[in-house]
């Protein structure tokens, strides 16, 4: 379970305006909540949406990769970097 935020974030169910859409825009399908790597960006709306735009065409735009190539190599980066998310 990932530790709470230093950053300041606001609940999902607290949302409203610009950040209530985004959220609505980047919940995990899987889940349908947000990541918290995402409500880091609470405060500032517009660099959630940048962020899972860059997320996003990172790891689904064209190249040699493989989709799971590319986590393959998203998980040995995290993991050399000691990252527990």
């Amino acid at each position: 379970m990932p530790r709470d935020a230093w950053i300041e974030t606001v609940p999902e169910d607290e949302a409203t305006g610009d950040l209530a859409a985004a959220y609505a825009a980047n919940r995990d399908p899987s889940t349908g909540r947000v990541d918290h790597i995402l409500k880091v960006h609470a405060l500032r709306p517009g660099t959630l949406t940048d962020h899972a735009r860059l997320y996003h065409g990172i790891l689904h735009a064209p190249g040699e990769l493989l989709p799971y190539e590319r986590e393959l190599l998203g998980l040995v980066v995290s993991n050399i970097n000691a990252c527990r998310y």
